[in-house]
């Protein structure tokens, strides 16, 4: 088992290196520097003088991967690849072009993010796994049909129209909670509620169907006849054995949510003005702040990777029948 971690391990490295020469080759070879200066400075006649000194100061005047000027070692540190992304592998993302420190920032608005990932996703989880046992246990039933009905017209709508409409509903009309804004300690609790409930609302209609579709597969197997047939109740039968045998599919599902736990909710941070890291990383696209968008999308492949990892090990905790030599 140890193996196993270690190697996929060190089969992430080669992963995240390719992600973050790829990254670097839109960013600075595609996208060239002179390109970035010209977006930054706004103006339509952009002097050479202009370029050089924004170049200059976010330290982009230097050559891309080899810096045949300088001696030793100095041929690589001093490089923009070097400086701007090799940094990356040890956390050492550096300052975004406004000068702002962007693991300081990642670091303070992670919080925000995670207070409303965590709830929507433990929630929503637990809700579309009910919801889908109990939908499974009377399949083939009217509130199946009726059931099914409503989860397709659930993804169907907009999500904006969950965001919008729950602003207008629960801040405007009923005043229960704040359309936006957030706030540190017990108040934080008013803040995110309302986009907690949008985010498990929006999420019922698809997690619901798929959910069900798994736990229909399993009712169908072999195991779950012979169940039955050994006189269980239809509840041990679905509770039991469905479920545990189900948790494969569900964790593979699963793990395309981690990222988003930590990278937040690009839009719903935007519409109820939450300061996580989803609203910074629409704050950087705006501002063309190319610093931070690296760091973000570096981050979000990192976790992608390490939910990867954590899904393969946790298989082997829910079927024994997994080995990993």
């Amino acid at each position: 088992m140890h193996t196993y971690i270690i190697r996929r391990i060190l089969y992430a490295i080669p992963i995240l290196i390719g992600i973050n020469i790829i990254t670097f080759i839109l960013f600075f070879v595609i996208n060239t520097p002179d390109q970035m200066a010209r977006l930054h400075l706004g103006m339509k006649r952009v002097t050479p003088e202009a370029i050089e000194k924004w170049k200059e100061d976010h330290n982009y005047h230097l050559p891309i991967f080899w810096n045949g000027s300088e001696s030793g070692i100095k041929k690589i540190t001093q490089t923009i690849f070097y400086q701007k992304s090799a940094g990356l592998f040890i956390f050492r993302f550096g300052k975004s072009d406004e000068g702002r420190d962007i693991a300081h920032e990642i670091t303070q608005r992670m919080w925000p993010s995670l207070a409303i990932a965590i709830p929507t996703f433990i929630i929503g989880l637990m809700v579309n796994i009910t919801v889908s046992l109990f939908i499974a246990f009377v399949r083939g039933s009217y509130l199946d049909m009726v059931t099914m009905i409503w989860c397709v017209i659930i993804m169907s709508i907009s999500g904006l129209f969950y965001i919008i409409g729950g602003q207008f509903l629960f801040g405007k009309i009923l005043n229960l909670v704040p359309i936006s804004g957030y706030d540190s300690g017990i108040s934080v609790f008013k803040f995110v509620v309302l986009p907690v409930l949008i985010g498990v609302i929006g999420g019922i209609g698809s997690g619901v169907r798929w959910y069900r579709t798994i736990f229909l597969e399993e009712i169908g197997k072999d195991y779950i006849r012979t169940a039955r047939a050994k006189g269980l109740t239809e509840t041990r039968v679905l509770f039991k054995h469905a479920l545990k045998n189900a948790l494969i599919p569900i964790l593979t599902g699963v793990v395309v949510v981690i990222p988003q736990l930590f990278m937040g909710s690009l839009v719903m941070e935007a519409f109820f003005g939450i300061p996580g890291l989803g609203s910074y990383t629409i704050d950087a696209i705006r501002s063309q702040d190319f610093g931070i968008v690296r760091a973000m999308v570096f981050l979000g492949a990192m976790l992608y990777i390490i939910g990867l990892i954590l899904t393969d090990i946790c298989y082997s905790w829910v079927d024994p029948r997994i080995r990993f030599e």
